[in-house]
């Protein structure tokens, strides 16, 4: 049976290609990631700009009205009651590296409305996520309070998380919230709002 046979002088163009396509792509791979940094760093750049009109174009998804950002500044309640409100404050907890009060409550929120079946399942993700003491996203309550939502927990029942909430709802009101009012993205939202309503 005849065999193919290659001199040294073609193996070696052989290797010379393959290692010029290797080189090729690699590159192609470094001039992605490049893009894909300096995408990141230009949004990060326009995040204020992109906040400042959220949906203030007369785009048929979600209208945001001034009399709705005006609310906001009402009660966290009613922010919160926002889906868009909801929102633009957790890019604002973002800028304060707290934003896992928001992630926490938003959490209780939809563990209240679980069915009894899938309670223990998100009692323990919240747990893990929030609560523990060496949690990814740990909120900010006392050693007594984390003890105690760690008991109830373990048998989850809905109001298991009430009490940390509670807390972390407060949190936000008292120290969060105001800042957020006076902050350049609150303030510009409702001033673009308050001028195109104008126009």
């Amino acid at each position: 049976m005849p065999g193919f046979f290659f001199s040294h002088n073609n193996m070696t163009e052989l290797n010379g290609k393959e290692d010029c396509k290797l080189a090729e792509g690699k590159a192609h791979k470094k001039k992605q990631k490049a893009f894909g940094a300096d995408l990141k760093s230009y949004l990060k750049c326009m995040v204020p700009h992109i906040e400042s009109g959220i949906k203030t174009s007369n785009s048929r998804n979600v209208m945001l009205s001034a009399e709705e950002v005006i609310q906001w500044s009402q009660s966290l309640e009613k922010l919160l009651a926002s889906q868009s409100g909801q929102g633009v404050f957790r890019e604002f907890l973002k800028s304060e590296f707290s934003e896992e009060n928001i992630e926490f409550w938003l959490a209780c929120e939809d563990y209240k409305k679980t069915k009894s079946d899938h309670l223990h399942g998100k009692a323990e993700r919240i747990y893990e996520e929030f609560v523990q003491s060496d949690a990814i996203k740990q909120i900010n309550i006392d050693y007594q309070m984390r003890e105690a939502t760690a008991k109830k927990a373990q048998d989850p029942t809905h109001s298991s998380f009430d009490e940390a909430q509670k807390t972390v709802y407060i949190l936000m009101e008292r120290d969060s919230y105001p800042r957020f009012l006076k902050s350049k993205s609150y303030l510009n939202l409702l001033n673009q709002l308050q001028t195109n309503t104008s126009k």
